[in-house]
């Protein structure tokens, strides 16, 4: 079976689910050269991208609770907090002050803000920084606005795109598993959720990413499971722009006695996911997660794509882990690693 997988992924064909799950079995090194094969496939020059921008947080009160995640507070607590428009200003001004064009906005499932709210900010935004791209609202985000509002999905994402909404981050997926989700995050979007808010985005013209967080309680099929529900989708809208994979960081959340997944095995899941998403150009490699030498590491095990600057990083960085990386210096990191590094935005249009 191991030379049939092998020579249909240098055949172009797709693997199917036991295939999938059969890659990992697959030495390291292995895998690593099949992952570079498909990438310089599907983008064949030496180019890595990334994008400068911010995460902004405009709130950390949650409602989900999710056991993984260490930077939400409850209502009520005196550490919880919602950004004013002014405090929202400063830190697109200091974005554009440093290159930055576009912002990463997301927070917690507020139980009290209302839909209006979000469109008030949006609107803020867009009258006050229109040269600023909005990548904002991660799926359980939307489900959570539509539920309070009483709107339907499409119409909450049609109101919010008319306020100045972009794109929309991937966020939230973690596994699209159930059975993961029932024990993780039981208050938040359920996987079919999850890919329902992408598919009505894909199919209001809305550009979007998907992400995958591995190494807590999931199993190898479960992130297959995962893989082939993003593959799917992809097939029925071509929306998603790039697939972000990165590890779950234990510490400071209520899974801190699980063991910290190893540099290895991202490698293993980034090379596994280049090969089985055949329909989604761009992985992401995370140095937010591993530092900036396991991300030029893993550009060799298919990924081409160097992420962001993250001028400002919360929710990782709540986890006790905290990377950080100038422009010059993700230029840097890219061009020793052997590659040409390339400003782009959401979409993937360079910007030269």
């Amino acid at each position: 079976m191991k030379k049939r997988i092998i020579s249909k992924i240098l055949e172009g064909e797709r693997l199917n689910e036991d295939e999938a799950l059969k890659l990992f079995d697959f030495d390291l090194a292995e895998l690593g050269y099949l992952a570079r094969i498909v990438r310089f496939k599907l983008n064949p020059e030496r180019i890595v991208t990334y994008v400068v921008d911010r995460n902004i947080n405009y709130t950390n009160i949650c409602i989900s609770g999710c056991k993984f995640c260490a930077f939400y507070k409850p209502p009520g607590s005196p550490d919880g907090y919602v950004l004013s428009f002014e405090e929202l200003g400063k830190k697109i001004e200091e974005t554009l002050a440093l290159g930055g064009y576009q912002i990463l906005l997301q927070g917690g499932l507020h139980p009290d803000l209302s839909l209006e709210f979000y469109e008030r900010m949006l609107g803020f935004i867009k009258t006050h920084y229109p040269q600023i791209h909005v990548h904002g609202f991660s799926p359980p985000e939307i489900v959570h606005f539509s539920k309070k509002s009483g709107l339907s999905i499409e119409e909450v994402l049609r109101r919010l795109i008319k306020s100045g909404l972009d794109s929309i981050p991937g966020g939230g997926a973690e596994i699209l598993s159930d059975r993961v989700r029932g024990l993780l995050s039981p208050n938040k979007a359920t996987s079919e959720e999850w890919l329902k808010v992408m598919e009505i985005a894909h199919k209001l013209g809305l550009k979007t990413t998907a992400t995958m967080m591995f190494g807590h309680i999931e199993t190898r099929e479960e992130i297959v499971e995962h893989l082939l529900k993003i593959r799917n989708l992809q097939d029925k809208t071509g929306g998603f722009t790039a697939f972000i994979p990165w590890t779950f960081q234990p510490k400071n959340t209520k899974l801190h006695y699980l063991t910290k997944v190893g540099s290895v095995e991202y490698l293993r899941v980034l090379a596994i996911s280049r090969i089985v998403l055949d329909n989604i150009r761009n992985i992401q490699v995370s140095w937010v997660t591993q530092g900036p030498h396991i991300a030029q590491i893993a550009l060799e095990f298919g990924g081409n794509d160097f992420g962001s600057t993250m001028i400002e990083e919360n929710v990782v960085a709540a986890t006790g882990v905290s990377h950080r990386l100038s422009e010059e210096q993700i230029r840097h990191y890219i061009k020793s690693a052997g590659y040409i590094p390339k400003r782009r935005k959401m979409d993937y249009t360079i910007i030269e």
